[in-house]
Parts: structure tokens; C-alpha cells; sequence
């Protein structure tokens, strides 16, 4: 635990790490307060809303400028931008943090067992990595998000599961299946240097399983490195996922993330008419959370790397 102590030491003596754990968490606490809120209903069995709207509540009030009662204005269709806002940053902290623990898994399994079992089973995997690594994946998961939503459709209403999009699930799916790739790696070449420690061949002495000496010896010495790139993991899905929403094949309305949001925007701003608080709002909330964790998992780096301390 003394690793993550030196990054809490360091976020403490740094002013900036600081603010930008405290703007990540409040970004993630209003994310969750504006889910869980509406599963409350008063006595005339209408929902709360940490807002006042409904995300997707359609009104005759579009277009209109920030004010008291709408604080970050309104969208063509009337919606209130500060309610589709705090949505998107639940929809597009999902999908990061759901195709990271996907790139996690994945990832850090195939890494493993290729550093582990080495010789030709470790070339062989590691070919399969660079092959893939060769291909446009982003331009790939575009293709098989498209060709893939119908087939998923049936596939979750066939399986009674209806209040789930086909294409979040797609998304987060194939954006994590892509961003393993690197995790793989550097995982790989860590174990290589870790199973010729005296530690591992004295398990090996000992007759313990393979299983076991991944899982007690190897895994924990590498939680630090781990947890590193978990971190620069987010921000890269995050922002996978809203450059697909702004090419307009990602989520479909009444759902929204921070990039559809951008993408509706920069539809609408013209030469005649600036509509400018459609692109401000959702675009530097997506922008200072991708800086705030850019900038974490570079401090994290630094608490956890001990050549960086060196």
C-alpha cells in the first residue's frame, strides 16, 4: 500500500493534482447523483431530478441562452443542456470505465500467460498482438459497431433485455477489445524480468502450480504498473468513444455522451447564428475531465515508477 501513500502524498503537496482529483470526483459524483436521484418519485409519483429536467423532456423552450432557470441554456429540441450534459458524463464515464476493466481483463491475462510460457507459444502471441496493433483499429470497431447493432438488437430482445442500447454495449465491447493491446504488453515484458526473480524459481522449487505463482507472486508485483496505465487507459476510451459520437456512429437519441452532445452542436453553429453554449458547456467539461485524468495518471506514474524516483 505504500505506493498508493506516496501518490496521496504527492496529490497533497501538489496544488494541481489536487484540483484535478477534486474536479474528476465532483464530475463523478454528480454523474451519480443525476442517476440515482429520478428512482425517487413524490406523492404524485413523479420522479425527482437533480436538475428540475428530465434529459430527454422535448419542450417549445429551444435555443434558448443560459439563464436562472436553465444554467446551461437549451438544445434545438428544447432540452435542458445542463440535464443532457451530467447524462453524457454518465454515459461517457461508462463506457471508459467499463472498456478499461474490459482492456484490463484482457489485457492483463494475455500479457501473463505470453511473458510467462515465453518460447514459441510467447512469439506466436506476440504476433497476434502486433497484427492486430497494425490494423486501423478505431476505423475497425467502426465497422463492426455498424454492421453489428442490428444482430445485437435481436440478440438483447431476444434475451428480454430492452432498456440497454445495442450500440453502448458494442461500444464498449470493441473499444475494449482494442485498447488491451498495449496493457498486453508492457505486462508481457514485465514478467518476462519478474519469473527469473529468486522468488519465482523458489516456487517453482517448492512445486508450486502455475496458476498459483501467477496469481500470488507475479500479479501482485505488478499492481503498481497496473493501476498506471488503468489510468491513462480512461481518457484514451473516453475520448475514442466521443470522436465516434462526433462521426455520428455512436450512441443514437434520446441517448447522449458529452461527444454526441459536441457533434449536435457543431451542426448547428453557423456564420448567421453562434449557438455557442451548445458547444461550450458539454466541450469543456469533456475537455478538463480528459486533461484531469491525463494529468493523475501522469502523477500516479510518478508515485508508483521507481525509476521516476530514481
Amino acid at each position: 500500500m505504500k505506493p498508493f501513500a506516496d501518490f496521496y502524498t504527492i496529490i497533497r503537496r501538489d496544488r494541481f493534482l489536487m484540483a484535478c482529483a477534486l474536479f474528476v470526483t465532483a464530475i463523478s459524483l454528480l454523474a451519480a447523483a443525476d442517476f440515482i436521484v429520478p428512482f425517487f418519485h413524490d406523492a404524485q409519483g413523479r420522479s425527482y431530478q437533480l436538475t428540475g429536467y428530465a434529459y430527454d423532456a422535448i419542450s417549445d423552450a429551444s435555443l434558448l441562452k443560459p439563464s436562472w432557470a436553465h444554467w446551461f441554456g437549451t438544445d434545438v429540441n428544447g432540452h435542458d443542456l445542463l440535464s443532457r450534459t451530467l447524462f453524457g458524463a454518465q454515459i461517457s464515464l461508462f463506457v471508459a470505465a467499463t472498456g478499461t476493466l474490459v482492456s484490463l481483463l484482457v489485457g492483463v491475462t494475455y500479457g501473463m500467460i505470453s511473458g510467462y510460457a515465453g518460447g514459441r507459444i510467447d512469439n506466436l502471441m506476440m504476433r497476434v498482438v502486433e497484427i492486430i496493433y497494425s490494423l486501423p483499429t478505431l476505423v475497425l470497431v467502426i465497422i463492426l459497431i455498424t454492421t453489428l447493432d442490428a444482430p445485437m438488437a435481436h440478440f438483447l430482445k431476444d434475451a428480454g433485455i430492452t432498456s440497454v442500447s445495442p450500440r453502448l454495449v458494442l461500444i464498449v465491447l470493441f473499444l475494449g477489445l482494442t485498447e488491451w493491446l498495449v496493457m498486453a504488453r508492457i505486462v508481457r515484458g514485465q514478467v518476462l524480468v519478474l519469473k527469473e526473480q529468486a522468488f519465482v524459481q523458489a516456487a517453482h522449487a517448492l512445486g508450486q502450480s502455475h496458476f498459483r505463482i501467477l496469481w500470488s507472486h507475479l500479479l501482485p508485483n505488478l499492481s503498481g504498473l497496473i493501476v498506471v496505465y488503468l489510468t491513462l487507459t480512461v481518457p484514451a476510451i473516453m475520448l475514442d468513444e466521443s470522436f465516434m459520437s462526433f462521426l455520428g456512429v455512436g450512441l443514437q437519441s434520446p441517448l447522449a455522451s458529452w461527444g454526441t452532445l459536441v457533434s449536435d452542436a457543431a451542426g448547428l453553429i453557423n456564420p448567421v447564428h453562434s449557438y455557442w453554449w451548445l458547444l461550450f458547456f458539454p466541450g469543456t467539461c469533456m475537455t478538463l475531465t480528459l486533461l484531469a485524468l491525463n494529468f493523475l495518471g501522469d502523477g500516479l506514474r510518478d508515485a508508483l515508477d521507481p525509476r521516476v524516483k530514481k
